[in-house]
Formats: C-alpha cells, sequence, structure tokens
C-alpha cells in the first residue's frame, strides 16, 4: 500500500514511519508499521497470524511473541484500549482485525483538510479562481494575476505567498534519523547522517543549529512535536528515516514547524553511497532554501563543493562506530581486556576506511573519539594516531568547529598544552560563533585556568544561545557551583540522570569532602554496582555495618590497594578523591600522581575542585600545579 492513510482520526505516513494526531506525532518501529499496512490492506478482516509475519518478515522465521509485541506497540501508539478496542480487535485463535477506518489521503486531498499548510491568501485565490469560474467579474490585473498562478500550479502558490504567510523559521534542531535497516549496525550510519546533517545546517550563519549533543535524548520522541519545540526553543524541526541498500542510500526528511505541528514541507532523496555527502548537502541546501535563510556566497559554496565516498570506507567506518560504542562501556570492567580488545577493532576498522579512501575527514575525526570515550587506562598508545587524525581532518576541512573543540581537548588534557588548547577553543567559535556548545567547552577550559570571571561570561552566552540545553546544570557545572548546597546539586542531578555511575561518583565525593560519609557511602554503593563492581559496594555495605561510614571508605580503599597491587584497571581519580576527603594527604599525592601519569580526566581539574583543598596547602600540590602547567 502506497502513500498516506487516514486510519481512524490518524494521520499515518509510512515513509516517514509516523503516525500524528491533533499535534501529537508518534514515530513507529519499520516492522510495527508493517504490521499496521498489512491489517489496513484488509480492513474490516481478520488477518491470521501466519498471513501477518508472511507479510512483514518474509523469508525470516520469527515467533508469534514478535507480532504479539507488534501489536502492543501498535495499541500503545493509538491509545487503544485491548479490552474495549477501537482500533484493532484479537479474534481469540484467529488473528488480529483492524476496525478503524481506513482512507488514502491524495496529495490534494490532505492540503486542503490540513488548513495550516496552505496559506490564507493561497485559499482566497483558489476561491477566487472558482469565482471566476462562475461568472463573478474580477478587475483585470487580478485576473492576469490569477491566471498566472493557476498556470503555475499549486506549488507556485504557496512560493509566491511564502514570504507574507509562511512561518519563520530562524532556528531548528534536526532529530535523530530512524534506520530502516534490520541491519543493527546500520543504526550507526543513520547517526553519522544526522551528525552530518546539523553540521551541514550549522555552517549557516543566519540559522541558529541545536547541537547534537542536545536533541540525542529525542532518539524516539513520544512527546508532541509543539512540546519538543518548546523544549529546544526552536522554530522547526527535521526528522526522518534513513535506509541502505547495497549500494544506494535512501534519505526521507520532513520539515515541520514545532509551535503549531506544521507541517512544511518532505522530500526523498536517493542516490548511490558514493555520492552520500551530496545527499547530505542536497537535504541541507533544499531545507535552507524552503525556510528561505540567507546563505553567504562561501556558504552557498561549501553545500555544493562535495566529492564522493568510497562505499568500501563508509562500510568500515559504520563498522568502527558500532566498536567505539562497545568500547565506552567498558570503563569499569575488570581487567579492561574487552575494552582494549574493542578499541583495537575501532582502530582497525578506522585505518581500513583510510586505505579505501585517504580524504574521508570522519575517520581521522574518529579516532581521538574512540580514545577518548572509551577514557583508556594506557592514551598514549593511540594519542599518536589520534592527534594526527585530528590535524589531518583539519586540513582537509577547516571550517569544522568539532574538529577544533576535540584538539583542544586533546592539547589541554593529554599534552597540558594550555595555550594550544586556548587556540583551538578560541578558532572553534570563530567558525560557529552561535554554537553553544563550543562557548561551554571554551567556559570550562577558562574555569579550569581560574580565569573565573570570563568562565561565567562564557557560559551565559552558551546558555543563551541554546536554551534548551541546561549548560549550568551539566556535571561538570553543577560539580562547581559553589552557590547550591549539596541538595540541590543532588536533586538537579538525580532528575537529569539518576542512573549515570559517572554522576554519582562526583556526588559521592562532593558529599565525602563535606563530612558527610554516610550519604558519600550510599552514592558509592550505587554507582560501584552500575560500573559492574558489586564485590567493592559489598566492601562497603559491610564496614559501614561494622564501624560506621568513614571506617567503610577506610576498608574500601585499603581493598582498592590490595586490588591494585595486581591489577591496574582501577579509575585512579575514584582513589585521589577519597584519600584526599578521609584525610590520607600521602595516598591522596600517589594516587594523583597516577592520575597524572595516566592522563586522567580529574587532573584539568585541580584548581577547580574542591576535593582537593585538603591539599592545597602542601608543596606536593604546588609542585603537582607546576609539572601540569597550570598556574598555583
Amino acid at each position: 500500500m502506497d502513500g498516506d492513510l487516514r486510519v481512524g482520526t490518524w494521520l499515518v505516513q509510512p515513509s516517514l514511519n509516523t503516525i500524528s494526531q491533533n499535534g501529537s506525532r508518534r514515530q513507529l518501529e519499520p516492522k510495527v508499521m508493517g504490521v499496521l499496512l498489512c491489517l489496513a490492506g484488509h480492513v474490516g478482516e481478520t488477518v491470521s497470524k501466519e498471513q501477518l509475519i508472511k507479510a512483514v518478515w518474509p523469508n525470516t522465521f520469527v515467533s508469534d511473541d514478535v507480532l504479539v509485541r507488534c501489536i502492543s506497540e501498535l495499541r500503545r501508539a493509538f491509545e487503544d484500549d485491548p479490552r474495549e478496542s477501537k482500533f484493532i480487535q484479537t479474534i481469540p485463535k484467529r488473528g488480529y482485525r483492524l476496525l478503524a477506518s481506513v482512507e488514502v489521503v491524495k496529495r490534494g486531498a490532505e492540503l486542503a483538510e490540513n488548513s495550516s499548510t496552505i496559506p490564507d491568501i493561497a485559499r482566497e485565490a483558489m476561491f477566487s479562481a472558482r469565482a471566476l469560474r462562475l461568472g463573478v467579474g474580477l478587475g483585470a490585473a487580478a485576473g492576469v494575476l490569477l491566471i498566472v498562478l493557476l498556470a503555475a500550479g499549486p506549488t507556485s502558490w504557496r512560493r509566491f505567498f511564502t514570504a507574507k504567510t509562511s512561518p519563520q523559521i530562524r532556528s531548528i534542531a534536526v532529530l535523530p534519523l530512524s534506520s530502516l535497516s534490520s541491519d543493527t549496525t546500520q543504526a550507526y550510519f543513520a547517526d553519522g547522517v544526522t551528525d552530518a546533517l546539523i553540521t551541514d545546517l550549522a555552517q549557516i550563519s543566519a540559522l541558529k543549529v541545536v547541537s547534537r549533543t542536545t536533541t540525542l535524548r529525542y532518539g524516539r520522541p513520544d512527546k508532541p512535536l509543539p512540546q519538543i519545540a518548546r523544549e529546544l526553543n526552536v522554530d522547526g524541526i527535521v526528522e526522518g528515516t534513513v535506509q541502505r541498500s547495497g549500494d544506494r542510500i535512501r534519505i526521507t526528511a520532513q520539515l515541520i514547524y514545532g509551535p503549531a505541528d506544521q507541517h512544511l514541507w518532505a522530500k526523498s532523496f536517493e542516490r548511490e553511497v558514493t555520492d552520500m555527502l551530496q545527499l547530505q548537502s542536497s537535504v541541507a541546501s533544499e531545507i535552507a532554501h524552503e525556510i528561505q535563510v540567507r546563505l553567504t556566497p562561501a556558504q552557498e559554496a561549501r553545500l555544493q563543493s562535495v566529492r564522493q565516498v568510497n562505499p568500501k570506507a563508509l562500510d568500515a567506518y559504520v563498522e568502527a562506530r558500532f566498536h567505539i560504542d562497545r568500547a565506552s562501556k567498558f570503563e569499569f570492567d575488570k581487567g579492561r581486556e574487552s575494552q582494549k580488545d574493542e578499541l583495537q577493532k575501532a582502530f582497525s576498522y578506522l585505518d581500513r576506511a583510510i586505505e579505501q579512501d585517504s580524504s574521508y575527514r570522519p575517520a581521522y575525526l574518529a579516532y581521538f573519539e574512540a580514545m577518548d570515550n572509551a577514557d583508556a587506562p594506557s592514551p598514549f598508545e593511540y594519542l599518536p594516531k589520534a592527534k594526527a587524525g585530528l590535524l589531518r581532518a583539519l586540513e582537509l576541512g577547516e571550517e569544522d568547529v568539532e574538529g577544533h573543540l576535540a584538539l583542544a581537548q586533546l592539547l589541554m588534557r593529554y599534552e597540558y598544552d594550555w595555550v594550544g588548547a586556548e587556540r583551538e577553543y578560541r578558532r572553534g567559535i570563530e567558525v560557529n560563533p552561535s554554537s553553544g556548545y563550543a562557548h561551554f567547552s571554551y567556559s570550562e577550559y577558562l574555569a579550569d585556568v581560574g580565569r573565573t570571571t570570563e568562565a561565567e561570561k562564557e557560559l551565559r552566552l552558551a546558555q543563551s544561545l541554546s536554551p534548551a540545553h541546561d549548560y549550568f546544570n551539566d556535571h561538570f557545572a553543577v560539580l562547581q557551583r559553589t552557590d547550591r548546597t549539596l541538595e540541590q546539586q543532588r536533586q538537579t542531578l538525580e532528575e537529569k540522570t539518576p542512573s549515570n555511575p559517572f554522576v554519582l561518583m562526583i556526588m559521592a565525593k562532593n558529599y565525602a569532602i563535606a563530612g558527610r560519609f554516610k550519604e558519600s557511602v550510599e552514592l558509592w554503593e550505587r554507582c560501584l554496582t552500575l560500573y559492574g563492581r558489586p564485590d567493592f559496594a559489598n566492601i562497603l555495605r559491610q564496614a559501614e555495618a561494622m564501624g560506621g561510614p568513614k571506617f567503610a571508605l577506610q576498608e574500601w580503599m585499603r581493598a582498592v590497594e590490595e586490588y591494585s597491587k595486581k591489577n591496574d584497571d582501577l579509575p585512579v581519580a575514584m582513589s585521589a578523591f577519597t584519600y584526599s576527603s578521609i584525610g590520607d594527604k600521602d595516598r591522596a599525592f600517589a594516587w594523583l600522581d597516577k592520575a597524572l601519569e595516566q592522563r586522567y580526566w580529574c587532573i584539568p581539574f585541580l584548581k577547580r575542585d574542591n576535593v582537593w583543598n585538603p591539599l592545597r596547602s602542601d608543596p606536593k600540590f604546588r609542585d603537582l600545579l607546576r609539572r601540569v602547567g597550570l598556574p598555583p
């Protein structure tokens, strides 16, 4: 069944895998949409389970449970009560029946029904055309105008009147595009297309584009689009799908005026894999022209000056993304052998991508991302290739804000080159001055080096540029905000990320340095359990029962020291934090030395983090700052 459908009061758009009604839009999985279409093709009839499975999963064995789950998903999406169903009826031992009416939506009928799609003045022109045919006289000038419009067709009407009636879009969010492929690794390919589209749109200075880090949480939006638009503080929302079949890629995208859930534009693009970059730029260009945003000649040229992609390089890059994601999940894994194995596979696939296409920028950028996201305990093994990759990526595309920010992070954290890092942060802001994330990253750097007034200014600017991303309540921002009580910090972080072990670690050390050891032990237990170390969580629990919370932290550290005689896979910040908070300076400095050697993430925060307050008067701490290149 081709085209859009009206199922009951819901608009079903199979090409986008969405259903919508009264401003509420829901995304369906491709197979769930397949079940719906099969039922819609036999409306009012009982369709057996065997028929459904054969139609939706041809030549594939699936159990009845899979079909039952799809039916449940449909009922949930349509808000259908299975006990008093108005949409899908279960026929015991036979199958399912679609009860709602089904109507094929023609393009013209859809426009007529959705009055918000046609500008008021265009509807008046259409009415005037009917009046003319009935013999109502019009002035000569109006008649000529109407004839021109009628000859040009309804699309031209819309373009002609757009300047006066279409909603203005000056800010936009690209929701993560959905993969229609049954191959799970292709989800990483869809993520890459989303990133590329955001990057292309972000290069348009007249358009404010929400960063990927902010839109990531809307992967499968279950909120009405007007609500998402309010939360992200944007006018326009782009959503769609990506499908790859062999050497062909199909991207379907639609542009929506978020506040009113008003559909403005939709189009499918299909090309060969080799033309993927051109395909992505075409989507960005059409969106830019549709919303009539002004492009500078340089921006227009940049969107047009794309090259071909080697399909084998693309395949290797997608595989690398899969292993990068897996590597990042092994931070606390015993032995961390699994992490090392995943990193080696990721680097191997990236090498293969570059062998196939020496100018493929995403692969060069991904070397650093793989190393940094995994928080590898031996970064020097990966650092040379990561740095060379970033430098090469910037050679291939200087106008890349993410590349500059990544290089700044590398210089600051791994080489303690603070001057070089600031240069790259500032360059990133020059490339895209409207990037809230770029200003936030620079504010973090300024706070690290002790330039707090400038840091606060950049943080406020970042927040004003990206209101949807609450930078003031970011992990690190909350970590340093002295104007908040521990209870306020904890409430903020647990509301946003209640199951994030890293956040729990931050709060655990904050409570410990405040002398509130009971709350610290509780949070450390949760943190360690989530990180897959219930052995240490049990030590804390048992020791607290024996001698209280501070004793529990001391016993836990004894266990860590014993474990570390034979293993080197524990995050060193964990021990440095705890020793500092319980007053054991010698052991705190010993673990800080390890952190410096490993280029651990806590070192750039030496001047900022109050967990080091008990150590600051010690000459060893001033020497530590000197070795890192930070002012005392």
